[in-house]
């Protein structure tokens, strides 16, 4: 782990590496991603993949239907949960071209599985998430680090006002607490974005919204009554942010922040901001490769089995190099990034 998580100045290169020309240790990885041919796409594995997740949603509006108005529904609710999760995941692999490698398939698939199916803004999220890859941990740039609720730095920990100033002082303890609310955050965004140029298509985009939650909601006030709708709603979306916020916070929380002004060519950019996480085949499915966040942020539409090659060849590059590489367990990156989060809000309560 970097002990310091914010850099504030890149170190000193070997004599070996000042006579490479900018970007070539990134030219060099990609030659040998592409030579292993993991940048093919993998049509037989996402036809699988999403075709389990549908008739695991069909199943669910099935068995949602079927039960009618009776508590076992928060069976359903869980479920529904996880299955909402992977179709986070799978707009994810669509917005990266993972799964097509032209642009319309691939945005008639996200528009689907994102707007009608999750009540989430493709052309939103899609801005957001590719500012998001272009600056990753940049205190300026980094829209998922910019200081709305939590604070990832001393430095806006220090000039935190009103709710982050709050929230801040206690942000660890919160922090799983609020991931509850995420999918309702996402859908909220979402809306608000429709009068934003972040959203290219807004009268499609808002059609899609309104018609989820019409089907949405719809359904659980129809079937259910209003109070056991109300339980179904909290278990459902709460489960669903939850899901969603355990799987992209141990990807870069607590690690190294970059300030503005400093300088690192994009495989250093990539691969000190990112985290990778352990454990096999369990995790890969739960996080949908994602895991592997270092080589996914160093090629974002190589499709997800490539990635366990790919991360193999990459550590052993930055080996080479001398360019620190982390991978931890899952648990142990909830608790560097829980770690983090309280040391930066420190100067908060230590003011108080």
């Amino acid at each position: 782990m970097v002990e310091s998580t914010v850099l504030v100045e890149s170190q000193p290169m070997p004599a070996r590496e000042k006579e490479r020309e900018k970007g070539s240790d990134f030219s060099e990885l990609s030659r040998r991603i592409a030579d292993a041919g993991l940048l093919r796409r993998r049509p037989l594995y996402y036809t699988v993949r999403f075709g389990a997740v549908a008739l695991a949603l069909a199943g669910g509006v099935a068995a949602f239907v079927l039960l009618g108005d009776s508590w076992s529904q928060l069976f359903v609710a869980v479920a529904l949960a996880v299955v909402f999760g992977q179709l986070g995941l799978a707009a994810h692999d669509l917005a990266h071209r993972q799964v097509f490698s032209r642009r319309r398939p691939s945005e008639a698939g996200g528009l689907l599985v994102a707007d009608l199916l999750l009540g989430m803004s493709y052309g939103w999220w899609m801005n957001k998430h590719t500012r998001h890859h272009a600056n990753p941990n940049h205190e300026e740039k980094d829209p998922d680090v910019s200081p709305d609720i939590l604070v990832w730095s001393r430095g806006q920990a220090s000039r935190a006002r009103g709710l982050p100033r709050f929230v801040g002082k206690h942000q660890a303890a919160l922090f799983f607490p609020l991931l509850t609310l995420e999918g309702l955050n996402l859908s909220f965004n979402s809306f608000k974005a429709l009068g934003s140029r972040a959203v290219k298509r807004p009268v499609l985009e808002g059609t899609l919204l309104v018609a989820h939650f019409a089907l949405y909601f719809g359904g659980l006030f129809t079937v259910l009554s209003p109070g056991k709708a109300l339980v179904f709603l909290a278990v459902h979306q709460g489960l669903f942010g939850l899901y969603l916020g355990s799987v992209f916070a141990p990807n870069h929380k607590g690690m190294p922040m970059i300030e503005e002004g400093m300088r690192l060519d994009f495989l250093r950019r990539q691969v000190l901001t990112s985290r990778n996480v352990r454990g096999g085949v369990l995790v890969d499915a739960f996080m949908g490769g994602l895991n592997y966040q270092i080589e996914h942020h160093l090629f974002p539409s190589m499709p997800t089995p490539a990635l366990g090659r790919a991360q193999t060849i990459t550590e052993a590059y930055c080996a080479e190099l001398g360019v620190p590489y982390h991978q931890t367990g899952l648990l142990a990156s909830h608790r560097e990034a829980l770690r983090h989060m309280r040391s930066v809000g420190e100067p908060l309560r230590a003011a108080r």
